[in-house]
Parts: structure tokens; sequence; C-alpha cells
């Protein structure tokens, strides 16, 4: 479909709102003139202030008369002469796809590039443009890489995308707020409602009668009736709206091959989803690793050590590359799955275009440490960067899990302090272990109904593996609190940790060894701390 025939679909589309509420607006005044004419008193009153109320949200939407513009995410925008290489990139490949560059590069801390234009008069008259560019992009991606996503976004422009996207935002948008307000309206009513047989009820309670109980159905039935009609016309045109955007993804691929080359674009479409998940792992394991201990990474480690992240699990991220995610396009996805869009574009025939531009595309930039603690200063809360910086990810680990192992509270340290009245420390779980009351204190922590249920050995083997993780979490906060911890960092595992004189976790004499045996006998059967105080500081190690 031509952009011109998508611009008469996108116009039909809003049009048709506008239809649909004047044909609602229509209806309202009838059933007035009916009821006006036909009836009399107190209901003919009633009637017409409902459909007056029925008709102002509908009159709100129409009115919207300016496209809303979406919030500029948070970013850095870099011009010509900071970032002259990036510029130069980005103005050729506008021209190999025969469109106007954007008028503003602006890099932000998401996996994802896009482009955007605020058009006039509803997108037939072109306006500024902008480039979204994520830095975590140019850490992951190789510059032949880049090269096609810029293409694939710049086809977007050629094909007139973006300013035909005025009219479907229009739509949607208003769409949204006619149901919005009907839902809101419906809200407030049952609100009221329930406010009023809640009065209601204390008085009959203050009178020594029983409380009516509260029932709100049905109230603000005539509200979500209206939310629904538009609801439905809502379904229809974001499928509609979206069904031709598939097809400009497919399009833009292509303009991205013709341009970038057919290996790259391929490459680059199976390493987005694995460089998506990999960010979202990065952030969650390892840039926020500190915030429980109010500290952040180095300063451009933030976002800077995604790429050590990359580095070290390549291996790993290469099985992730050949396994093309094979999920359904949803009915209201624009972009269709990704491993259709990779065999379309690996079926192409070969170009002769493998192995060029294969350097990294961070090094595009002209410092990219600069750049990457820019952006922190533009994306992070304002909270966070008050955070002092650690010294590298190893203090930043030690730091992080002292914090999570002082402020720890499993299970059982409810259930010890239910069941002594006394503070759940170590020391007095290993008393209440002693004097053989530990399968009572088990009976105390959040069990199933089969666990309740069980007896004997039976319950045992129910709670032991809680008892066991909750053991020794608290045997590590005890070795933590006396700054006995060391916590051994690493990008391509779990963090492992260490005490003073401890092997490595294959050893098995060592004492990783002994302390998993100890907490494995305090819990057994017929518990024994003796191995397990034996390894304790001395403060705690008798009863």
């Amino acid at each position: 479909m031509g952009a011109t025939l998508r611009a008469l679909r996108a116009l039909v589309l809003l049009l048709g709102f506008y239809l649909l509420s004047l044909v609602l607006l229509a209806a309202l005044a009838g059933l007035d003139v009916l009821v006006f004419s036909w009836g009399h008193g107190p209901l003919t009153l009633k009637v017409g202030i409902i459909t007056v109320l029925l008709g102002i949200p509908v009159v709100r939407g129409m009115l919207m008369l300016r496209t809303p513009k979406g919030e500029e995410p948070p970013g850095i925008p870099v011009t010509d002469a900071e970032e002259p290489r990036l510029w130069a990139l980005v103005r050729e490949l506008a021209a190999a796809a025969g469109t106007r560059a954007p008028d503003r590069i602006l890099l932000t801390g998401e996996v994802n590039a896009s482009v955007s234009e605020n058009p006039r008069l509803l997108g037939l008259l072109p306006g500024r443009r902008r480039l979204t560019l994520g830095v975590p992009l140019l850490i992951g991606l190789t510059e032949a890489q880049l090269r096609s996503v810029l293409a694939h976004e710049f086809g977007h422009f050629t094909g007139g995308d973006t300013r035909l996207s005025a009219l479907v935002v229009r739509g949607r948008v208003q769409i949204g707020r006619v149901i919005g307000q009907f839902h809101a309206a419906a809200d407030e009513k049952v609100a009221a409602d329930r406010a009023r047989q809640e009065r209601a009820s204390a008085k009959r309670v203050a009178k020594g009668k029983k409380a009516k109980q509260i029932d709100t159905t049905g109230v603000g039935a005539t509200y979500r009736t209206m939310a629904r009609i538009y609801t439905a016309y809502g379904r229809l045109y974001l499928r509609a709206s979206l069904s031709t955007a598939r097809g400009q993804e497919y399009a833009a691929d292509l303009a991205a091959a013709r341009i970038a080359g057919r290996d790259a674009t391929a490459s680059a479409l199976r390493e987005i989803p694995v460089l998506s998940t990999s960010h979202d792992f990065y952030v969650d394991s390892y840039a926020t690793l500190g915030l429980q201990a109010r500290l952040l990474p180095p300063r451009g480690e933030f976002f800077g050590g995604f790429g050590r992240l990359l580095t070290a699990r390549e291996p790993e991220l290469a099985g992730l590359r050949s396994e093309l995610p094979e999920e359904p396009a949803g009915a209201y996805d624009s972009h269709p799955p990704i491993a259709d869009r990779v065999r379309r574009i690996e079926a192409l025939p070969a170009d002769g275009r493998t192995g060029e531009a294969t350097g990294a595309a961070l090094a595009l930039l002209s410092d990219p440490a600069r750049t990457l603690g820019a952006l922190e200063d533009s994306v992070l809360l304002d909270e966070l960067l008050t955070y002092p910086r650690a010294a590298g990810w190893q203090e930043l680990l030690d730091a992080s899990m002292a914090a999570g192992l002082s402020s720890a509270r499993t299970p059982l340290h409810h259930a010890l302090a239910t069941y002594t009245g006394k503070p759940a420390t170590l020391s007095t779980l290993l008393d209440v272990i002693d004097d053989g009351r530990l399968w009572r204190l088990a009976e105390q922590l959040p069990l199933t109904e089969e666990a309740a249920a069980a007896k004997g050995r039976v319950f045992r083997e129910f709670v032991r593996p809680a008892l066991h993780r909750s053991l020794r979490t608290m045997v590590l906060a005890e070795f933590s609190s006396r700054s006995l911890l060391h916590w051994e960092f690493s990008w391509t595992r779990p963090a492992s940790v260490r005490l003073p004189g401890w092997g490595s976790e294959t050893d098995d004499d060592g004492p990783e060894t002994a302390l998993e045996g100890a907490l494995e006998a305090a819990v057994a059967d017929h518990p024994d701390t003796e191995r397990l105080r034996a390894l304790l500081p001395p403060a705690i190690q008798t009863a």
C-alpha cells in the first residue's frame, strides 16, 4: 500500500471517530425529543440530565483540535560539532535512502533506535525530524550493523510513515480520551453510590439493626456501555492502522538491506533482541547492584559496563543469536515477528558485502567515556546522582551484599522472634536447635496445606530446604557484620562468597564444603550445631 492510500485510510479512520460521535450525539438528542414529546414530570428531567452527562465526554473528545505530542525520552542531544563522524554517517545514509536527514540526534539509554517527525496540517506538510539512538546499541553493534539500523529508520522517512503517524496518533488519543472519560464518570458514580450505602449502613448499625451488604452492581452501567462502544471502534481502529505498519517494517528492512547490505541487516535483526534481553539482565543484575547500599558504579560505568558483560558472555550470546524467537504477532503489534523478518532478508541474493565495517559502532563517538558519563547525568534520577560512586565493581558488589545481608529478614527470622519472644539472632537460633526445639520452631514457618498436615519425617522433609536457606543467610549475615566476608565478582556467573582462607568452589575439603556440611548437620533429623559453631566467630561459638 502506497503512502497516498495509507494517508487516505488514516484519514477515513479518523473521520470514522467523528462520525461515530455524531451518531451517538444524534441518538441522545433523539431520545430527548422522544421523552419530552411523550413523557412528563421527574422522568423527563432525569433523562435530559443523563443524556447531557453522556454527551459531554463525546463533545470533549471531538473538540481536541491539536495532535498530542509525545514526550521526548531523557537523553543528550549531540550537535555536528560534538559528534562529526556520527552526523556524517547519518547524512550519508539519509542521502542513500533518498530522504532528508534528521534535524536533531538524541542519544538515550535504551536499546532502541527510532525516528520521528513533527509535521504540520496532519502530515500534509513536513516538519522537523529527530533521530533517537540508544547508546546500548552503539555499545553492542558493529558499525555495519548500525548502518543497517539507521537505514531501516530512514526507510520510514522515505515511505512517509512518520508524517502519517500524526493522523493515526490523533485518532488513537481521541478515542482513548473519550473511553477514559466514560470510565472515570462510571467510577465516580460507583464511589458516590458506595459512600451513600455506607452512610445508610452506619445509621442502621447505630440504631441496633443489621448492616446491609454494600452492592454497587449496575451502577455506572450507562457510562460503561458508552465506553464499550468506543472501545469496539478503538479495536477496529488499531487493527486497521497497525496492520499496514507491519508492511512498512518489511519495506524498511528491504531499504536497509539495499543500503547497508544483506548480511549486515540480517545480523542486526538477530542482534537487537539479544542486546535487549542482555541489557535488561545487565541493568537488573549489575548497573543497579549498589542501589540498596546507596552506591553507584564508577562514572560512565552505569551504561559502559554493558560492553564488559557482552564481551565476557560472548559464547553464551552466540547461542542466543542462532535461536530466533518465533512469537506470533499480536493483533495490535506494529512489528512482524523478528524470525519472519530475518528469514525474508536472508532469502535475498548474496550481495558480496560480507565483512564490511566490522569495528565497534561506539568508536563513531568522539569521546565515548565523556558521552557515557553525560548520559548518566541526563537519564538517571536526580536522587540517584547524589549517591557516591564505587571505586570499582568489586567494591560495589561487597557494599551491596553487605547491605542486603544486614537487612535480610527471612521467614525464619519472623518465626524465631514469634516462637522465642526474643530478637531473631543466630545465637538465639542455635540455642533453640541445641534445646531440641527446631521442629517446633519450624511449625511457625509459612507452610503449604500439605506441609502443615504432614507429620514426623515427612514434615521435616517439607521444611528442611527453607530452614537450610534461612540458616545459611543468617550465618553469612553474621560473618558480614564482622567484616569477614568477601564476594567474588564475575561478569559470567553469579557472585560467589568467600571467607578468609576459603578455597575454590571445587575444593572438596575447603571451608565452603565445611560450611555446607555444618548447615546440613544443623537441620538434620537429629540436629547438631557443633560443626557450625566451630566455624563461627568466637563470640557465638558457645551457647
